[in-house]
């Protein structure tokens, strides 16, 4: 059992949702991005994964590609992303966020191995078939860390099914067609996707794609068993004076977020 499966176990029986905080490895810097992961836990966290910025993100919003090509700029690679997870993970559960084309470049079984030697529980592979993981499930078993896949509201049954029966630790949600990013209200179309997952699997379900206030937080943490946060907290960075503005900006908003998902039930 990973330190994300022991966190929804504990979560369940508090009868609440985890909040979990995403950010990008080296954004706003190396150390910038330590800070924030310190900020995240200051503001009361349950989990944070941990992005690997990639050139060519076919599920990133703006605000996430603006972060990550920052994080590029700054000279992230595996190396600085293992080091973001190390510091995660020693205090949260932590996974990684990732396009395949870095693991496979890595190499599919040391990759794996990686995670697991940083302390992290999983790695979330948005652009990943099931089909093509055979050597992937076959790596994360062997590092006994969790392949997280995601869903989205297009999703047939029968392929929810499919999808969610090779998943580890949570199935990640997608509350929107298309790109990430906070918005105004989050998508009705949520509920319903974590209702028909619900009939098809056991496992914790996180609802990620456009939470950026305790509201929302609270009205997804309803029905879900996370609630993922990651354009807001890259925005409080992005639009502070200093960063240092920044990183009281994102305890804030942690905390804020963290009473919502407490709320929720």
């Amino acid at each position: 059992m990973t330190a994300l499966d022991q966190l929804f176990v504990k979560v369940r029986a508090e009868n609440r949702a985890a909040l979990i905080a995403y950010i990008p490895a080296g954004f706003p810097s190396q150390a910038g991005c330590h800070r924030v992961i310190a900020a995240f836990i200051a503001g009361g966290v349950d989990a944070i994964e941990i992005g690997y910025p990639y050139s060519d993100p076919v599920m990133d919003g703006p605000t996430i590609q603006a972060a990550a090509v920052t994080s590029l700029e700054n000279g992230t690679g595996a190396q600085e992303v293992l080091a973001a997870l190390k510091v995660a993970s020693a205090s949260v559960p932590a996974v990684v966020m990732t396009y395949w084309n870095p693991i496979e470049r890595f190499g599919v079984t040391g990759f794996a191995a990686a995670i697991a030697e940083n302390g992290g529980s999983g790695v979330i592979t948005p652009d990943l078939t099931i089909e093509e993981s055979t050597g992937w499930i076959d790596a994360t078993d062997d590092s006994a860390i969790n392949p997280i896949y995601v869903v989205a509201p297009s999703t047939k049954d029968a392929r929810l099914a499919q999808v969610t029966s090779k998943c580890g630790g949570f199935v990640y949600a997608a509350s929107l067609m298309g790109v990430t990013g906070a918005r105004a209200t989050v998508s009705s179309g949520a509920a319903d996707l974590v209702a028909r997952v619900r009939k098809v699997t056991d496992l914790p379900i996180a609802v990620g794609l456009g939470v950026s206030t305790r509201e929302q937080a609270k009205g997804v943490a309803a029905y879900a068993d996370g609630v993922i946060v990651g354009s807001a907290f890259i925005k409080a960075m992005q639009d502070a004076p200093s960063e240092e503005a920044g990183l009281v900006a994102v305890t804030e908003l942690a905390r804020e977020l963290a009473k919502g998902v407490r709320e929720g039930r």
